[in-house]
């Protein structure tokens, strides 16, 4: 009896020494909650301001999700802002074109309009596909082009004013709370997402075979990896991500534009690299990133409640924390190559005596 207790314990130590980067969100996290407690308690920790954040984060949260799955190929997606941006632009036409003169949505409307946004963002990013596996350009140059190329088309559809004046029924749907007006539905439509890539990376051969990609592409091509499905697979699902973030903007601020987002690109890289995925590929949990996301949105909800902080030094305080992060895996995994050395040179010189 006494021994389970243990077991339990020693697999959670286990864990956390494998995953260092979860280690460190966790106990940031707990840090920060701790000093905004002793600090901001009553401005921060109220039910409302914890839906706020709930509804704030699956914006920037799903395109991380999707940039995940192409830095654990060796890869990136820049272009998710634009692919979001160009989505909710174009379903806010859609939604307009639909309002009729009463000024209200017909009832299959709003399930259909999302849903056809969900399509227009993994048709982007199928473009986005054919360039890097058909045309063999880099991933950080094609998707920096396409990214470029769709807000080019957002400011030519709308000459870089805001399309709205669209029935407020969308946006009254996205931003609901269900389950007793508790859970915000954006929050619902990240942890389907989540679970989605967790399914795919766990329970799929697509997973291993992603990860095989971004360890070694040539040891992947020769194992018969059909690595163009592959790639085309991981920029498609990453351009579906953008798009249903487009759709979650579109309803939040019940209106499109060009720019709107516009730093979710460098924040997103941030906080997929503080998640544990690796630049390089082959590297990468869900946990972590997930992890990372609830973090970021802490830090800047939190930064807000104090009023003498400039609310420009977020964008400070995210470049510092990327190079930093990205600092700390470099020496982490000079440490990790030369234990794993020590090992080996001790398990040859154990075989040698023996």
């Amino acid at each position: 009896m006494n021994d389970l207790p243990r077991t339990k314990l020693r697999s959670a130590g286990e864990f956390f020494r494998t995953e260092p980067h979860v280690t460190r969100l966790v106990a940031i996290t707990f840090v920060w909650l701790a000093f905004l407690a002793i600090t901001r308690f009553d401005r921060f920790y109220s039910l409302l301001n914890f839906q706020t954040m709930a509804a704030q984060f699956p914006e920037y949260g799903l395109m991380s999700l999707g940039i995940m799955l192409c830095m654990i190929t060796g890869g990136i997606d820049l272009s998710l802002v634009g692919i979001a941006n160009l989505t909710g632009i174009l379903m806010a036409h859609v939604l307009l074109a639909l309002t009729g003169e009463s000024g209200e949505l017909p009832a299959m409307a709003i399930p259909a309009v999302f849903a056809l946004g969900a399509v227009v963002g993994l048709s982007l990013g199928f473009f986005n596909s054919v360039l890097i596996t058909r045309f063999n350009i880099s991933p950080i140059l094609a998707t920096l082009g396409a990214g470029e190329l769709f807000k080019g088309i957002s400011m030519a559809m709308t000459n870089g004013a805001a399309v709205s004046r669209f029935s407020s029924e969308y946006a009254l749907t996205v931003n609901n709370r269900i389950f007793g007006d508790l859970i915000p539905v954006q929050t619902l439509v990240f942890v389907g997402a989540v679970f989605f890539i967790w399914v795919l990376l766990t329970r799929t051969t697509y997973g291993p075979k992603l990860y095989l990609l971004g360890t070694n592409p040539v040891a992947a091509r020769f194992s018969g990896l059909k690595t163009r499905n592959l790639l085309t697979k991981t920029y498609v699902l990453s351009g579906l991500f953008a798009g249903v973030a487009g759709m979650v903007m579109l309803g939040n601020y019940n209106s499109a534009r060009a720019d709107y987002g516009a730093v979710y690109t460098l924040q997103s890289i941030m906080i997929v690299i503080l998640g544990g995925v690796s630049p390089f590929g082959g590297k990468g949990r869900i946990s972590g990133v997930v992890l990372a996301i609830v973090l970021v949105q802490l830090l800047q909800t939190g930064i807000n409640r104090f009023p003498v902080i400039n609310s420009f030094f977020i964008f400070l305080l995210w470049g510092s924390a990327l190079l930093l992060v990205m600092v700390l895996d470099v020496f982490s995994d000079r440490n990790g190559k030369q234990k794993k050395k020590k090992q080996n040179s001790g398990e040859v010189a154990a075989t040698d005596g023996g």
